[in-house]
């Protein structure tokens, strides 16, 4: 996994309308790039939502919201529009973007093993370094934990 300090690894993906988004084009702001396993799923949901909800809070503190998971873009762009979300959510179809950042892992549920992305957040300076990483984030403190970064960049 991307660690603090590190460079953050550059990468294009579409966007929730199949836009391209590039981490270099967003060099010279703050960047709050968060991984989640699946769109409309309950805790991607909440964690989505607590975004939304804070987006002042994140634009205040000079941050961009990216959130990516490894859903195809029909389903980023319904879960985009369903929970009327004002950030923007990338596809990473083929989980590389999660290759590159380490977060595609082996999981368990209900002894059923599977590949996914992990929930983790990196939050990347305008210089285009990880200053923060949080591992296996938690959907309802996740904000709280983000804009406390934040606040120290």
């Amino acid at each position: 996994m991307v660690e603090s300090g590190q460079k953050a690894p550059e990468f294009m993906l579409p966007d929730e309308d199949g836009e391209q988004v590039s981490l270099a084009e967003l060099r010279g702001e703050n960047v709050v790039l968060y991984f989640y396993p699946r769109a409309s799923t309950p805790g991607c949901t909440t964690q989505a939502c607590g975004v939304r909800d804070n987006l002042k809070k994140y634009k205040a503190s000079g941050a961009r919201v990216l959130g990516v998971s490894p859903d195809p873009v029909a389903k980023v762009k319904k879960f985009h529009d369903a929970e009327k979300l004002n950030f923007t959510l990338l596809a990473d179809e083929d989980h590389a973007v999660c290759g590159l950042y380490g977060t595609w892992a082996e999981k368990s549920m209900y002894g059923k093993k599977y590949w996914g992305a992990t929930r983790t957040t990196f939050i990347i300076d305008a210089d285009g370094v990880v200053r923060h990483v949080i591992a296996k984030a938690a959907p309802k403190t996740h904000d709280e934990e983000v804009l406390a970064a934040l606040a120290e960049l």
